[in-house]
């Protein structure tokens, strides 16, 4: 057996170095964190008669997200020839998909289906393909632990989730 983790061939060999994501990822937050303070300066940062106004914690709470993804990315960017760091290996990054791919399909599920039927297939989807598990105890565990949701939110905290055209013809 030859050892390809040398050659860039192998589960092991490195496919995304840590400059990109991490750079991506503090202007993500840079980002979020300007329209966090856009919409807390609209609103209002100062004190009132009656306390702070709405946009006051949110603001520095922005301006705290904005200062530490700023640092973050000059950190980056100044360290983007000498950084070499792997950020993951295919292997790490086939098991991040294996995940992603069928949260996404859940996501996209819940308009056409409901979240009460869509959960119950993505908990099934994965006790059987990565858990494991009997059909039995998955079958029982994607219909319980939906309905337990239904009747926590919909039954005693009387809060409306996403129904798809079978959940509604089932009347809940």
């Amino acid at each position: 057996m030859t050892d390809n983790s040398h050659d860039g061939g192998g589960d092991n060999a490195p496919t995304v170095s840590q400059r990109g994501p991490e750079l991506g990822v503090a202007l993500l937050l840079l980002a979020i964190a300007a329209l966090v303070i856009k919409d807390s300066l609209r609103v209002g940062i100062g004190w009132a008669d009656d306390g702070p106004r709405s946009g006051y914690f949110p603001f520095y709470i922005g301006l705290l997200l904005l200062l530490s993804s700023g640092g973050i990315a000059v950190k980056q960017l100044l360290a983007w020839t000498r950084t070499k760091a792997v950020f993951a290996q295919r292997s790490q990054l086939a098991l991040v998909i294996a995940v992603f791919v069928p949260m996404v399909v859940y996501v996209a599920l819940i308009p056409w289906t409901g979240i009460y039927l869509a959960s119950a297939t993505l908990i099934g989807y994965f006790m059987l393909r990565h858990g494991g598990y009997r059909p039995f105890i998955t079958t029982v565990t994607a219909i319980a632990v939906p309905l337990v949701f239904f009747l926590v939110f919909e039954r005693w905290f009387l809060v409306q989730l996403p129904k798809g055209p079978l959940e509604r013809m089932l009347g809940f």
